[in-house]
């Protein structure tokens, strides 16, 4: 960024043409303002890909992108390393595997580790999240609102659940080396995330959308865990209430989660889409399927991506299953 840079070029280097300090080429000789900071940059990114911290490279090259003029062959070059790049962090995740089946209580409490192990290893950045005046003081005066609605019980715990959700935006986009701003809770609205970077490709966009509902996943199979081990109604209710918000910004429309993930699908993907959401609506009745299915064949009807994204349908059509399922569990009144 020019700012983060710290410059300030009043004369090129190259012909001494006087330049106005947006400028990001010389409009005499067609120079780089900023080379100087470029190569820097540059060789920033390449010590840290070399060395295996991808995360630091795309924070390099993102800086450098906004020190390039639009239209320019060196733009459209470091767009397409940070594209690669993007896809290199997503070559790492760690696999998963399957606890053996057991008693009720055995996989209760697997369920348990499991949620509880993933929100764990983000616990500092989650910590991080709260250090932030802002995000605090936001959730405090979110969490004042519907403690006078629902109890501070089950306020706290839906508060958390759409804190933990956000905080995966947070995750995707520091993943990616995309600056945005610490989330901010609005009563009546939820929460959001302002970005200052934007992601490089619709693939990018997906992951970092879809982040959101898989942390808050996480949120919501520990509560309803914890529910079935403890057989306490608040925290089956917090589950339930936790998936539905999830599965609501699943819907593919407009910057919802669901919108920017489907931009990602070819037409046959979003088909596919439409068909598991269809699949899930029919063995859950979950009534919000519903909207979620008419939109998703709206879509899959106007087109799709040129290319196939198996990653972002597979994260999308797994999140449709399990909160399709979580969001219809029974609590008991009490």
């Amino acid at each position: 960024m020019a700012e983060a840079a710290g410059i300030a070029a009043s004369t090129c280097a190259q012909c001494g043409t006087q330049l106005a300090p947006t400028l990001l080429a010389c409009p005499s000789c067609h120079a780089l303002v900023h080379a100087a900071t470029l190569k820097t940059l540059a060789a920033q990114a390449d010590g840290a890909r070399k060395s295996g911290d991808p995360g630091t490279a795309l924070i390099k090259w993102r800086q450098a992108l906004e020190l390039l003029p639009a239209g320019t062959r060196q733009r459209d070059v470091v767009t397409e390393t940070i594209a690669a790049l993007s896809r290199e962090t997503d070559q790492g995740k760690p696999a998963t595997t399957n606890a053996a089946p057991g008693s009720h209580l055995k996989r209760g409490w697997l369920a348990i580790a499991a949620a509880a192990t993933f929100l764990l290893s983000k616990a500092k950045l989650l910590l991080i999240g709260l250090t932030k005046w802002k995000t605090l003081l936001s959730m405090l005066v979110f969490l004042g609102v519907y403690v006078q609605m629902w109890g501070w019980k089950f306020a706290l715990g839906f508060v958390v659940g759409i804190y933990i959700h956000e905080m995966g935006h947070v995750a995707a986009l520091t993943r990616y080396g995309i600056e945005a701003t610490a989330p901010m809770f609005i009563p009546g609205l939820g929460a959001l995330v302002r970005l200052k970077q934007y992601p490089a490709d619709a693939r990018e966009d997906a992951r970092v959308g879809l982040a959101g509902p898989v942390w808050g996943l996480g949120a919501a199979l520990l509560a309803g865990a914890i529910g079935y081990v403890t057989g306490a109604a608040i925290w089956l209710a917090i589950a339930q209430a936790t998936a539905f918000i999830n599965l609501f910004n699943l819907i593919p429309f407009w910057q919802l989660d669901g919108g920017r993930g489907f931009h990602a699908l070819s037409r046959g993907q979003r088909w596919i889409a439409a068909a598991v959401i269809a699949g899930v609506w029919a063995v859950s009745h979950q009534g919000l399927l519903v909207l979620l299915l008419i939109l998703a064949v709206v879509q899959a009807m106007r087109g799709g991506a040129e290319r196939e994204d198996q990653g972002a349908l597979a994260m999308y059509a797994g999140l449709i299953v399990v909160l399709g399922w979580l969001s219809t569990i029974p609590v008991a009144a009490g």
